[in-house]
């Protein structure tokens, strides 16, 4: 909860832009945002008291254990929505999910996270994290719905008239200023009809706050232009896959943790153990960083895709790269991570997993001075080197014996979400897919 006198600022600035309608935001334990509206009449006591709300019927959200849970909303989230009138405005409020007896609700991903960054603050640390996000826009058909057809045959950073999605892109960028996210670029990617916003840095919470908001205004003003935006990491085969590239800082006080000016690439010890610590645990939080059954699909061993538990300077199919730029700019660059993850549950696993790494005293493995080439077949190219999971049945078996994703998660939050990915690849496998279709019918 924020202070009254930033619940008074929100009711200035609701009072200010005429606001009629206030959506409290939420996210279920897969990332996907979820809202109850309410009217601008019941907004202060929603913020002095939270409101209780029935989530039996949210899946992802309720549990065997309760159903009842109170909305409390974050002041510091409010902003206004661009798209909507001014005359009878509508704003958001993100909101952390509490029992009705006051504790934090076990199944509350903003909570997890913030846990993680209290744990760290307590040792006088503090994490900044960047954002790089693809997507594809899609077209749709007759009757309005998303088709693989891409809006354009462009690739990397090409310009109008060939990117036909500039337009798309720039309203886009536009908006997610209005409400206060930063963005630092914004390009055609390589992937024909597909696109990449990078946000800037910023405090770890907001940066979660802000990849949840990214992703629905993205999809949001795609529609206003007649698109699907889709995050999905591999929708076409063939074809580059969608990432969301992390550029992590560790703060002490006013100092960058991970530089050191004589270390190598500028890397302090803290730092070298924080990617260790990354690296150890990259297996058991595949199933949070890529979720999905297509997570896997992006993650084959290539050239390109980061595939690899390695760590480098140069290398791009590698997890972990340390970017050029130096000094107190220094960050970390997690690349395996796709845009359908909960951001809050991924950054919680990977700053803790980093933060462990740091205190148990983690070294990662040698760098890898070039890159790892995949071997005849697919399989890996270099003795002792390791992959992450090749499919979502390995990432959950991996997930299973990891102690560290349990404890960042509770029991109560880890098992409903193995349950519910357990039963997505069930269904998975009991279908029968059009690529056996192709492969077989004839054959056989």
């Amino acid at each position: 909860m924020g202070s009254k006198q930033t619940q008074l600022e929100v009711l200035e600035r609701v009072q200010e832009n005429n606001v009629k309608f206030v959506r409290l935001q939420f996210t279920d334990i897969f990332g996907a945002l979820k809202n109850v509206a309410i009217t601008v009449e019941d907004l202060p006591r929603v913020l002095e008291e939270g409101m209780l709300f029935d989530a039996s019927a949210v899946g992802g959200i309720a549990s065997h254990l309760q159903s009842d849970m109170v909305l409390r909303p974050d002041p510091t989230t409010f902003v206004v929505f661009p798209w909507r009138p001014r005359d009878g405005a509508v704003a958001r409020l993100l909101c952390d999910l509490h029992t009705p007896e006051g504790q934090p609700f076990p199944l509350c991903s903003r909570w997890v996270l913030r846990r993680v960054l209290e744990e760290a603050c307590g040792q006088g640390i503090r994490f900044l994290v960047a954002a790089e996000a693809e997507f594809f826009l899609f077209q749709l058909d007759d009757r309005g719905h998303p088709t693989t057809v891409t809006h354009d045959l462009a690739s990397f950073c090409d310009l109008t008239p060939v990117d036909l999605g500039e337009n798309a892109r720039r309203d886009m960028v536009l908006t997610l200023q209005e409400m206060g996210i930063g963005t630092a670029s914004s390009h055609h990617e390589l992937g024909p009809g597909q696109h990449e916003i990078a946000l800037r840095l910023t405090e770890a919470l907001q940066a979660a706050d802000q990849l949840v908001t990214f992703k629905f205004v993205v999809r949001t003003i795609a529609q206003r232009h007649g698109l699907h935006a889709s995050f999905m990491p591999q929708p076409l085969s063939g074809a580059n896959g969608s990432g969301l590239n992390l550029g992590l800082q560790v703060w002490q006080g006013d100092r960058n943790h991970l530089w050191d000016p004589y270390g190598e690439w500028g890397l302090s010890a803290a730092g070298r153990r924080f990617v260790g610590g990354i690296l150890r645990h990259a297996r058991g939080a595949a199933a949070l960083t890529n979720p999905l059954v297509n997570s896997y699909k992006r993650l084959v061993p290539s050239d390109t895709a980061p595939t690899y538990v390695a760590w480098g300077e140069e290398g791009r199919n590698t997890i972990v790269r340390l970017p050029a730029r130096r000094g107190i700019d220094m960050r970390i660059e997690v690349r395996h991570p796709d845009p359908t993850c909960n951001p809050y549950l991924a950054l919680a696993v990977l700053l803790r997993a980093g933060l462990a790494g740091m205190h148990q005293g983690v070294e990662p493995p040698p760098p890898v001075s070039e890159k790892l080439y995949p071997a005849e077949g697919g399989g890996l190219g270099q003795p002792g080197a390791v992959c992450l999971p090749r499919t979502l049945e390995q990432a959950l078996a991996a997930m299973q014996e990891d102690d560290l994703v349990r404890q960042t998660l509770g029991d109560t939050l880890f098992e409903l979400y193995y349950q519910t990915k357990a039963g997505e690849w069930e269904r998975f496998i009991a279908e029968v897919h059009p690529w056996e279709l192709q492969e077989y019918l004839k054959a056989y």
